[in-house]
C-alpha cells in the first residue's frame, strides 16, 4: 500500500513550496509540486511607467534581486529598440556575476550541504585526522588542525547548549548518511567560513549597486555610476581595485575549497547519480553582453532535447526569435482562471484558488515549456548547453571537477549522463560557479581596459513610442534561465510576465498532463524512513528552490502577517 508524504515548506531560505509524493515499496512513484502562496506583482505592474518597472520587479524575493532589476531592464530596452553602453553592460555583468558566486556558495554549503553532511557526527572526528585528509585535497590555509579542532570546540558549544542553531533541523543520525566524521568536521568547518566569504561578492554588488539587496543603480538605458579617472565620488580605479581584492579572495576559496568539496563528498554517495535525473530537455540563455546591442556574449546559452548534446540549437541574441516564439505557460494545474496554454505576452494573472486538488488545479505556479515541452533550466543546464556550444572553461572546469572525483572516488570514468542526477546538479552549480569566477575577472579587466580607452558613458535615455510595442529580457540567473516580458501601451504598462527559473523547475503538470522538473526528478527516488524523508529533500533541494520569484502575497485587507524583532 502506497505511502502519502507531505513536506511543507521543503525550502530552506524561504518556505512557499510543498512536495508531495507516494511511496510504494519504498520508492516514489508519484509527486506534485506546489507552490502556496500567489505572486501578484503582475498585476501591481500594471498601468505603471515601464521605466521604474525594475524596482518592483526585483522586489520578487530578497534573495534573487539584481537578476530581476537587470532582465526588467533589459525587457523595456527590448521593446524600445535601444542600445546599452559597453561600460553599463560590463558594470551589470560584474554585478551578475558576483552575485550568482555568492548563490551557488550559499547553496551548497548553507542550504544544501547538511541533506549530506551529518553535523552531529563530526563531534566524533579527530580534528588532526580531518586536517590531514583536507590539506591531502587542497591547498586552503584554513585546513589545518588548529582550525578543525576550535571548529569542533565550537560545535560542542552548540550542542551542550540544546541550541544547534542553523543545524536544528536536520535528519541526523539518518541511515543515508554516509560521510565518515573527519569529512563531515571539514564540511563543517568549510560551512562556517563559507558564510564569511559570500559576503565578499555582496560588497562587490554594493560598491557598483549601491547597496545590496535591491541594487539601486541600473535603468532602462544603461546604469547610474559616473565614471572618472581620479574624482573620488564616482566610480574610478580606486573602487575598481577594491573590487579585485574582494575578486582575488573569492577565487581562492571556489578552487580550493568550493570546487574540491563538492566531488569529495560526492564519492561518498555515487549511488546518488543514478538518482533525480527527472526531465533531460535542458534550456539556458546566453548572458554577459560585450557589445552595445546584446549579439555578442561571453556566456553561451541555448537548447538540447532529451539530454543528447547533439541537439543543441543555440540562442544568440537579445530578441531571440527562436527564444521568443518557444516560451509558453500552462494554468491548467495551476490557480488561474483559463487553462490555455499563453505565450507570456498574451499571459494571464487572474487568481481562483480551489483548494489543493492534486488531479485539477494545486499550485500558484504556472507550467512553463519550450516548444510545447517541459525543460530543466539552472546549472545543470547551464553547464551541458556550454559544453554542447565548446565555451572552453566550462570544459576545464568541468574537467577538473570529473578529476577530482575520480581520484577520491577512486573510479576509472564518471560518464558525462550521470551530471543528470541529483548529486550531478551539485557538481554543475560548482562547476558553474568556477565558470562566473573566470567571467567575473573577464568583465572586470573588460571594464578596466574600455574605460582606458577614454570611453566613460553609461547612460543612453529612453524614448517612449506612442504606439503598442513589446518586449523581453532575459539572464541566465543563478537558478537558471530568467525572461521579463512586457506589453507597453501609450507609455504604460499593458501586461507583464516573469518566467523565471523556479517557475520553469517547480511547476505543476502542464496542459498535457507532463510533470515539471522537481516531480520528474522525485519518480522513483528511494525513501528509507516516510517519517525522515532525507532523500525527498536532496533531490528538491538539488535544484536550489527559491520560490518567492515563482509566487508572491498581498493582504488587501493590510493585517500584520509576521512581526520581526531586532535582538
Amino acid at each position: 500500500m502506497a505511502t502519502r508524504i507531505t513536506v511543507d515548506p521543503i525550502t530552506r531560505i524561504e518556505g512557499h513550496l510543498r512536495i508531495d509524493v507516494e511511496v510504494d515499496n519504498g520508492r516514489v512513484t508519484k509527486a506534485w509540486s506546489s507552490g502556496q502562496m500567489w505572486r501578484g506583482i503582475e498585476k501591481i505592474l500594471v498601468g505603471r511607467d515601464p521605466l521604474e518597472a525594475w524596482t518592483y520587479t526585483q522586489r520578487f524575493c530578497g534573495v534573487c534581486t539584481t537578476v530581476h532589476a537587470i532582465t526588467s531592464v533589459r525587457a523595456v530596452e527590448n521593446a524600445l529598440g535601444m542600445e546599452v553602453p559597453v561600460n553599463a553592460q560590463l558594470i551589470r555583468n560584474i554585478i551578475q556575476t558576483a552575485h550568482a558566486i555568492q548563490d551557488h556558495i550559499v547553496h551548497f554549503y548553507h542550504l544544501s550541504a547538511v541533506d549530506w553532511v551529518d553535523v552531529v557526527s563530526a563531534l566524533k572526528a579527530d580534528p588532526r585526522a580531518a586536517a590531514q585528509l583536507a590539506e591531502s585535497l587542497s591547498d586552503w590555509s584554513l585546513n589545518g588542525v588548529h582550525e578543525m579542532t576550535a571548529v569542533q570546540n565550537r560545535l560542542k558549544k552548540f550542542v551542550e547548549s540544546g541550541q544547534l542553531g542553523p543545524f536544528a533541523t536536520g535528519f541526523w543520525g539518518h541511515p543515508e548518511m554516509k560521510l565518515p566524521p573527519e569529512v563531515n568536521l571539514m564540511a563543517v568547518a568549510h560551512y562556517l567560513q563559507a558564510l564569511e566569504v559570500q559576503n565578499y561578492c555582496n560588497k562587490i554588488v554594493a560598491i557598483l549597486g549601491g547597496k545590496s539587496p535591491h541594487i539601486q543603480n541600473v535603468a532602462v538605458g544603461g546604469v547610474s555610476n559616473s565614471i572618472s579617472h581620479d574624482a573620488p565620488s564616482v566610480l574610478n580605479m580606486e573602487r575598481l581595485m577594491f573590487i579585485k581584492g574582494f575578486m582575488d579572495k573569492l577565487e581562492k576559496f571556489i578552487h580550493s575549497v568550493y570546487m574540491v568539496d563538492v566531488p569529495a563528498v560526492g564519492a561518498f554517495y555515487l549511488d546518488w547519480t543514478k538518482v533525480g535525473g527527472g526531465v533531460i530537455n535542458y534550456l539556458s540563455v546566453p548572458d554577459c553582453p560585450q557589445d552595445s546591442k546584446g549579439t555578442i556574449f561571453d556566456l553561451p546559452g541555448g537548447y538540447i532535447k532529451g539530454g543528447d548534446l547533439s541537439t543543441f540549437k543555440p540562442i544568440k541574441a537579445h530578441g531571440d526569435k527562436y527564444f521568443q516564439e518557444g516560451v509558453a505557460e500552462s494554468s491548467k494545474h495551476a490557480w488561474y482562471h483559463g487553462d490555455k496554454t499563453l505565450h507570456p505576452w498574451e499571459g494571464e494573472t487572474e487568481p481562483n484558488y480551489n483548494d489543493f486538488n492534486e488531479d485539477g488545479q494545486y499550485s500558484w505556479i504556472k507550467a512553463p515549456t519550450f516548444y510545447g515541452e517541459r525543460a530543466e533550466v539552472g546549472p545543470l543546464a547551464n553547464v551541458l548547453v556550454s559544453v554542447a556550444a565548446g565555451h572552453e572553461p566550462a570544459k576545464r572546469h568541468l574537467n577538473t571537477a570529473i578529476n577530482t572525483l575520480k581520484s577520491v572516488g577512486r573510479l576509472q570514468d564518471v560518464p558525462l549522463e550521470a551530471l543528470n542526477s541529483t548529486i550531478g546538479r551539485h557538481a554543475a552549480r560548482a562547476v558553474r560557479c568556477a565558470v562566473m569566477m573566470d567571467t567575473l575577472k573577464d568583465q572586470w579587466h573588460a571594464l578596466v581596459n574600455n574605460i582606458g580607452t577614454g570611453d566613460l558613458e553609461t547612460f543612453n535615455p529612453p524614448t517612449m513610442p506612442k504606439g503598442e510595442v513589446r518586449g523581453f529580457g532575459f539572464h541566465e540567473a543563478p537558478r537558471g534561465a530568467l525572461s521579463h516580458w512586457v506589453v507597453i501601451e501609450k507609455g504604460k504598462i499593458k501586461n507583464y510576465q516573469a518566467v523565471v527559473p523556479s517557475t520553469w523547475n517547480a511547476g505543476p503538470r502542464a496542459e498535457n498532463g507532463d510533470p515539471g522538473p522537481y516531480e520528474m526528478s522525485l519518480l522513483d527516488t528511494p525513501v528509507a524512513d516516510p517519517e525522515k524523508p532525507l532523500e525527498v529533500l536532496r533531490t528538491v533541494h538539488s535544484f536550489d528552490p527559491c520560490i518567492a520569484c515563482a509566487i508572491h502575497m498581498v493582504d488587501t485587507e493590510k493585517r500584520e502577517i509576521v512581526k520581526v524583532k531586532a535582538l
